[in-house]
């Protein structure tokens, strides 16, 4: 295990990493032991024959021996291929050939790099610190994706489904997958001041519901409740929140804990529990952003079940004013028959709002019969408590003239259910300020909007967190949504690239054209479906730059009505890619001078002894014959170059770079001054 400090300062406590290394030879062996704990890497050692099964875990990157031969290597990396352990993460060959033959067995076997030995320190450092930092980026990128889909599945349980408790047990069961702890649970708090709260929903229970729980014995609950803040408790050994319950804690075998508050209206409803054993640590800043985005939803979604399960007291009927308003009913028998016909409900109510008549339609409406209707109550008790004021407010207009029309109530039923009803006043005139209330039912129209109003703010919330660009246009190309990410990675702002510009102006060239063309084939994912595909962006200064792509045509009624894509950026990854690279050349240079260098010794060590031979019998000669000899100037040439060839000798010992000069034509020799100067700066370069 590894420790890291997070953005806030806190340590989280993280699997270390783990490099497979299979067939090592023994300086191979000697070169890992001695780089991995630097890194803190972990290497585990195999050797080709292992079976499948005895792989286990995940791999970040594999080591594999294979020597020279293509057919040896073939037949190692092919069946490690298949195990599910090392799959996915990269292959790097260690070949004691030569950098072209490596790079054949790396093509032969569909590795993705190699090394040749004997391996030296640095390099191994940092080809393992490369593919870690690739390994990472993409897991990244991974956990967005699926933290992107939990939540529109979720979404998509909490305005399609009516059972409460299944849509609970759905929150924790994928949260719960998601951030990988053993344990998530919804704890709900009642209205009252009470010690007492209860578990709804636990992701390891599907049968668990209205658990009761002491919140004394609770102190981390209990401090969420009163802060209404989130809590994260790293280390439950040492956090002073559970002081006084530490001995009860540590028994459960936990370490971590993280509470979120379930807010709405400033009111706290309850806490997501999220538990940590020994397989994990706490959670990061991301994962704890994605549960609370949950825990405020689930939050409206509990808010709204308890309002269509509440249940009211029946206001006690006054049988005094019921026969005073039989009586006063009497005399509005002449519009019975209006009455009798309108489909809407009609009821007629006195000066102190006490109910006077109903047509059949408010029977209905309201779930009474004619014979049990409240005639003598008060308009005020048939209407939910949170409507009061405002219908005593503007029945206090009457006496004015003011008669409202299309206002909303809450009403409740016979049934004890509420319904939302649509009203319209009106004075019946003559009638002693007598007013007429028509009202339809309009619950389900009023539910409807509400639901997709508050789908389409969460949608719209959602796409705003999203950490990649979502932009979405119709189908003539014209932009309809640019998130909050579009406008950071293009440079441009919602306003003037909505209903204004054209997707054509998001990539360079033909790219859109080119990503409508993919949309439409049966490649790539499928007619209407583009799976991550590597383009180019431009922004609004004309910088290009990579991306990935993932995009996706919306039907209504088997139509095209929309093309949507998810932009990543890929600068980073990019970045990576290219170091990873420039390592690569700078290694292989390293190699050739290397090579250069070997056979400069073993060339200036052979050559040395003849020319010294040459030298000597040639002075002997010059000695001899004489000054006036013919011969003597003869013997003085051998001897000059012999000098002259022992001085190139001598620069051919001392290269230590390599470095080229022009020759005949376009070919190009060793340059000997160059190669064998001393350089400051104890680099080489090509010439």
């Amino acid at each position: 295990m590894q420790v890291s400090t997070s953005a806030d300062g806190r340590n989280i406590t993280v699997p270390a990493p783990r490099v497979l290394l299979v067939d090592a030879s023994a300086s191979t062996r000697s070169a890992f032991e001695r780089v991995c704990p630097e890194l803190g890497v972990i290497c585990v050692e195999v050797a080709s024959e292992t079976s499948s099964g005895e792989l286990s875990g995940e791999f970040a990157v594999a080591f594999v021996e294979v020597g020279i031969d293509p057919l040896r290597a073939a037949s190692t990396v092919g069946p490690l291929r298949m195990n599910v352990a090392v799959a996915a993460c990269p292959f790097v060959l260690i070949s004691g050939a030569s950098s072209e033959l490596s790079e054949q067995l790396v093509q032969h076997t569909a590795a993705d790099d190699f090394l040749v030995a004997p391996i030296r320190e640095a390099a191994l450092r940092a080809r393992i610190q490369l593919h870690l930092k690739v390994a990472e980026s993409a897991a990244a990128s991974s956990s967005r994706q699926q933290a992107l889909l939990v939540m529109h599945e979720i979404t998509q349980a909490l305005v399609s489904s009516h059972d409460i408790q299944e849509i609970l047990y759905t929150v924790v069961r994928r949260i719960a997958d998601v951030v990988e702890v053993e344990r998530v649970s919804i704890v709900l708090v009642p209205d009252d001041a009470s010690d007492a709260a209860y578990v709804v929903a636990a992701s390891d229970d599907a049968a668990l519901s209205n658990l009761r729980l002491e919140l004394h014995k609770y102190p981390e609950i209990r401090h969420v409740l009163n802060t209404q803040e989130a809590l994260r408790v790293d280390d439950v050994l040492t956090h002073p929140v559970l002081d006084g319950v530490r001995s009860s804690v540590t028994g459960m075998r936990l370490t971590s804990l993280t509470l979120l508050p379930m807010v709405f209206d400033g009111k706290v409803m309850g806490v997501l529990f999220i538990r940590g054993q020994t397989r994990r640590g706490a959670l990061d800043e991301q994962q704890v952003s994605f549960c609370q985005v949950l825990a405020d939803a689930t939050a409206i979604a509990l808010r709204n079940a308890r309002i269509l399960q509440t249940l009211r007291a029946e206001t006690q009927r006054d049988s005094y004013a019921r026969a005073e308003a039989e009586k006063r009913a009497a005399a509005l028998t002449r519009y019975a028959d209006v009455f009798e016909s309108a489909a809407d409900g009609l009821a007629a109510i006195d000066e102190r709002a006490r109910l006077l008549y109903a047509n059949p339609g408010a029977y209905t409406l309201l779930g009474y019969g004619m014979h049990d209707f409240p005639f003598g109550s008060t308009v005020y008790a048939l209407v939910a408590p949170q409507d009061r004021v405002r219908l005593r407010s503007l029945a206090s207009g009457f006496d004015r003239g003011e008669f409202p029309r299309n206002v909303d109530l809450r009403i409740r039923r016979k049934d004890r259910q509420f319904s939302t009803i649509n009203c319209s006043f009106s004075s019946l005139r003559g009638e002693d300020g007598a007013v007429l209330l028509s009202f339809r039912d309009v619950t389900e129209a009023r539910k409807l909007e509400a639901e997709l109003v508050h789908t389409r703010n969460f949608l719209q919330s959602l796409i705003d967190a999203s950490v990649d660009a979502i932009v979405a246009a119709d189908m003539r190309g014209t932009i309809i949504l640019f998130n909050e990410r579009a406008q950071t990675l293009y440079g441009h702002r919602s306003e003037d690239v909505i209903q204004k510009l054209n997707v054509k102006t998001l990539y360079p060239g033909n790219g859109a054209k080119e990503v409508g063309r993919m949309l439409r084939s049966r490649a790539g994912g499928g007619v209407g479906r583009l799976e991550p595909v590597r383009m180019e962006a431009i922004d609004s200064a004309g910088n290009i730059f990579p991306i990935s792509l993932s995009a996706a045509i919306i039907y209504e009624h088997g139509l095209p009505v929309a093309t949507f894509g998810i932009f990543t950026d890929l600068r980073e990854r990019v970045r990576v890619e290219e170091q990873l690279a420039q390592a690569q050349e700078k290694l292989a240079l390293t190699e050739k001078q290397a090579l250069l260098a070997e056979l400069a010794g073993a060339t200036a060590h052979e050559l040395n002894q003849p020319l010294t031979s040459v030298m000597g019998y040639a002075e002997l000669l010059m000695r001899k014959v004489g000054e006036q000899a013919p011969a003597f100037r003869a013997a003085q040439v051998i001897h000059n170059e012999a000098q002259r060839m022992a001085e190139i000798v001598r620069k051919i010992g001392k290269l230590t770079r390599y470095e080229t000069k022009s020759y005949v034509g376009e070919q190009r020799i060793l340059d000997l001054d160059r190669a064998a100067a001393d350089e400051p700066d104890g680099r080489g370069s090509t010439g």
